[in-house]
């Protein structure tokens, strides 16, 4: 069934980059809809449950994928409005200035991006401001050049992180107040959204106080008469012209029926995998092996980082509720500790019993569990992984899934797990350690997509990238793709601001077009 109603512009997905481009279209009076294969996440109690969560699972897809040997696992994926930011733990970072260019690791050679830093940093603080970003200028030494300040002061310390601080700052290091989105006021908490709980990082956010894409982007942009969203609907493929140079129909699975939606403009916003499965799957005639895939780049250069996450049981109980305030970057760039780059050191959301329950052994006793939780310090590792052309999103006959990926790079990752844990022996931290000197160093697998980035490469060249720098796609007129998939390169921190900015940026290249 084809719809009667032509689009302007058709959007698929409503993350950070569908959701953001909604937002910044939304005024021009242009007619938009939206595409969400899933519907709104419940607002309920369940949302701060860490065992509804964590253990079972119950907002996360019900859906299987295969690795590179076959194996099959359940990918980190959430299908709602707002996607995977309904559930992200809002560390918005902007990427290094050095980033965009050509950085050599000892694992290889992270490619120089077709655009600059300078071209992207007024939409970072758009993004910054938009998303509700706490932080304070001047700290992090790997800080890039900004043209504003954060409109929102940055998270005060709870004490035992402050503690962890200042033992930072004396041993030499420079700790800075890591840059979260959410819509708190401290100064006068009888007016905040954000109540400051310890169910934030991984959680859908009961109170709407997090700064997730629906929230502050696609609720706003449906306010407007011209903008529509259809939920659960499921796009299969992209139809296209005769001479294959346009986008003619979007056709979507939903209630059991086959819908066919068209639009002038059609933008792909549905996370760097299935963007990427998208694509494949639509070949036709004139794109044998997928739409926009002359270059064979389409699901290539797949990148997730080397994440882990590392639990430090110090003697001192550590009351912390909300623990995701410090970041470290002193071993971001070469450092006189190694002559490559290393990662980024965070916090985590804080352990409980049933968070730690779902990594623990069955055998291990909830009392010694709980202890754990209690005495935990929860921090996060970010080093880059490398671009490979053989890390790839591939799409069976039977539509299915397989993420081929091998790990790269991992000397850094390794570095940086061992620095982090001969630091904690040397910030005066060894009289608040269990004399065991217990880790539970965990590396995040191949299940783990929320970094997911890199498989729609944009470039200047049609040979060697998919997108132009404005991700439209050079094999198409009307074809953009806008999340993490345009990404050349993973730097070392959360993908979700540069995408938020890089749909700003595409959000006013499309307005000039649509007003040609």
């Amino acid at each position: 069934m084809s719809t009667a109603t032509h689009y302007d512009i058709i959007i698929i997905g409503t993350g950070s980059g569908g959701g953001t481009l909604a937002y910044k279209l939304a005024p021009s009076g242009k007619k938009i809809l939206l595409l969400e294969r899933g519907g709104y996440l419940p607002r309920e109690k369940d949302n701060w449950s860490s065992k509804t969560v964590f253990l079972d699972n119950k907002y996360k897809a019900k859906e299987t994928w295969k690795d590179k040997d076959g194996g099959t696992f359940h990918p980190g994926i959430h299908y709602n409005v707002g996607g995977n930011s309904k559930v992200y733990g809002a560390a918005l970072l902007r990427m290094r200035a050095q980033d965009f260019g050509e950085v050599k690791h000892r694992g290889g050679v992270s490619p120089e991006w077709p655009i600059s830093y300078d071209d992207l940093e007024p939409y970072y603080t758009q993004a910054e401001h938009l998303y509700y970003v706490h932080g304070t200028r001047g700290e992090d030494p790997t800080e890039p050049k900004a043209s504003a300040p954060y409109k929102y002061p940055a998270l005060t310390h709870e004490p035992r992180i402050q503690e962890l601080h200042n033992d930072w700052q004396k041993c030499g290091y420079q700790p800075f107040h890591l840059p979260v989105g959410v819509m708190l006021n401290e100064e006068h908490k009888e007016q905040s959204a954000c109540i400051r709980c310890s169910t934030c990082d991984g959680f859908p956010c009961l109170m709407n106080a997090k700064a997730d894409s629906q929230v502050v982007c696609v609720d706003p942009a449906l306010q407007y008469p011209n903008v529509s969203m259809v939920t659960s609907a499921l796009v299969t493929r992209l139809e296209t012209s005769g001479s294959g140079r346009e986008i003619t129909g979007v056709v979507v699975e939903r209630n059991g029926q086959q819908e066919i939606y068209k639009g002038n403009i059609v933008v792909v916003s549905a996370g760097a995998i299935n963007s990427a499965a998208l694509l494949l799957k639509s070949a036709n005639e004139k794109h044998p092996t997928g739409l926009g895939n002359s270059s064979d780049m389409v699901g290539r250069h797949y990148m997730c980082h080397n994440n882990s996450a590392m639990l430090a049981i110090s003697k001192r109980p550590n009351p912390t509720v909300f623990q995701k305030t410090i970041g470290l970057n002193d071993f971001y760039f070469s450092s006189r500790e190694w002559d490559y780059p290393m990662g980024h050191i965070s916090m985590i959301g804080k352990s409980d019993l049933d968070t730690l329950r779902a990594g623990a052994p069955a055998f291990a006793p909830d009392k010694a569990l709980d202890a754990m939780a209690k005495h935990s310090l929860d921090f996060w590792m970010t080093s880059e992984d490398l671009p490979d052309p053989n890390n790839r999103v591939l799409v069976g006959k039977d539509g299915g899934i397989t993420l081929a990926y091998s790990e790269n790079n991992l000397e850094a990752h390794q570095r940086l797990a061992a620095k982090l844990k001969s630091m904690l022996n040397h910030i005066g931290c060894e009289d608040r350690l269990l004399p065991t000197h217990l880790y539970l160093g965990k590396k995040i697998p191949i299940a783990g997509t929320a970094h997911q980035c890199g498989t729609v490469r944009f470039g200047h060249d049609p040979k060697t990238s998919v997108l132009d720098v404005n991700c439209k796609a050079h094999d198409l007129d009307n074809l953009y793709v806008v999340d993490a998939s345009f990404f050349v390169s993973s730097s070392a921190v959360n993908p979700s601001l540069t995408i938020i900015a890089n749909a700003l940026r595409v959000g006013d290249h499309l307005l000039e077009r649509l007003h040609e």
